[in-house]
């Protein structure tokens, strides 16, 4: 006898009643305003969003959106929220309360990477960092970023602007540099997935399992997909982290000029989320059922001093990556960050870091997150590419 799960019988049958009503809404506005209008209005209802994200996607989100609610969803700033459960500690905390979905702290801008708790399986949290408030953060076309820098942004109009490139076909060379400023960062060891860490911390420089991993994923995804890719498999960040950046800069400079038909540069790494109280915690959702690592939008600025005066031109392309993986994987990406250092965006305007994950994620859950980001991605690319339509 077939069992039923009455839970996901109840959610299905309110989301279908939600689906409804959402689609009675736009019937009743459709002769006050478009049916685009009515979308953006439906989106823009919290209690909706926050209802249809929780009661489809249930805890751990493992339950796709109905067409309707997807619609309504990609027009909103707000999405659905993974509180803690009972008992569970808090979110990553700094020196003061921090809205939920903030990034750590700024390990990338420092000369040598701190050391974050041992991270264990048993002893890691999982949550799902999707902002529940404003606060905090600046907001625009449905979007956040995280300023942490002095700089004033207007993230409305980055979202709106015209990229001041487009990719040449992929016939005419490769239009992709992926590289790894922070190549030996690694995940907690998991299941199959154990490696031989490099030194006290998660991090190896073992290429089945570090980032130059995470980037092989990305890359055949782009490839196939129709991108052309390359790939540096330098260790920039061994046996000496401080520097890092100061020695793959110049190879991306030496990419540049071996290839002028690169126009985006992705520095791929992984975050490191650690509470005030040591907790170690992973970056999480799900797509199509699967355990999937969160990732990152992290852009550079000349606030910290190095010259970088078109720091605009690489937020502009990280707001219209951001409302691609908002619209195809609604909990993919946390909040965008901006941050003072330039981290070699300054080299080129399709340039930009992406956390995938952090250190308490399993490697297969930062593949996982590494293929979704690249599909949404490699939409957008495909969407830059000369004589593209869209």
């Amino acid at each position: 006898m077939r069992r039923i799960h009455w839970g996901r019988l109840l959610r299905r049958s309110l989301s279908l009643c939600m689906a409804v009503l959402a689609l009675w809404l736009l019937l009743l506005g459709a002769g006050a305003a478009s049916v685009e209008q009515s979308l953006e209005a439906l989106g823009q209802n919290g209690d909706f969003v926050t209802a249809a994200l929780r009661f489809e996607l249930g805890p751990n989100g493992q339950e796709p959106l109905p067409f309707w609610q997807r619609l309504a969803v990609g027009q909103s700033p707000l999405l659905a929220a993974n509180p803690p459960k009972a008992g569970e500690p808090g979110l990553p905390q700094e020196s003061a309360q921090l809205p939920n979905a903030q990034p750590a702290p700024d390990h990338d801008d420092m000369t040598e990477e701190p050391a974050p708790a041992a991270a264990e399986p048993g002893e890691v949290v999982e949550r799902t960092l999707i902002p529940t408030t404003t606060q905090g953060y600046v907001t625009g076309a449905g979007l956040y970023l995280y300023n942490r820098t002095n700089l004033d942004v207007d993230l409305a109009a980055a979202a709106q602007a015209e990229l001041g490139f487009t990719l040449a076909p992929a016939t005419a060379g490769p239009q992709i540099l992926i590289i790894h400023s922070h190549a030996t960062e690694a995940y907690t060891p998991q299941g199959e997935d154990v490696y031989e860490p490099s030194d006290e911390n998660t991090r190896t420089t073992d290429e089945g399992y570090n980032m130059i991993r995470v980037g092989d994923e990305m890359a055949r995804v782009f490839t196939e997909m129709g991108l052309s890719v390359v790939h540096d498999r330098g260790l920039y960040d061994y046996p000496k982290y401080s520097g890092s950046y100061s020695r793959s800069g110049p190879a991306v400079e030496q990419y540049l000029e071996q290839y002028p038909t690169i126009k985006l540069v992705l520095d791929v790494h992984r975050d490191a989320l650690v509470g005030s109280d040591g907790t170690v915690y992973k970056a999480v959702t799900a797509i199509d059922g699967t355990k999937t690592a969160q990732v990152m939008l992290v852009v550079g600025t000349d606030d910290g001093g190095t010259e970088h005066p078109n720091w605009q031109e690489n937020l502009a392309l990280a707001a219209k990556l951001q409302k691609g993986l908002d619209t195809l994987y609604p909990t993919l990406a946390r909040p965008m960050a901006l941050r003072q250092s330039a981290y070699n965006q300054n080299l080129l305007p399709g340039s930009l870091l992406v956390e995938v994950g952090s250190h308490g994620n399993s490697l297969q859950e930062a593949l996982a997150g590494a293929r979704a980001f690249a599909r949404a991605a490699g939409a957008v690319f495909l969407g830059l590419v000369e004589g593209s339509v869209g």
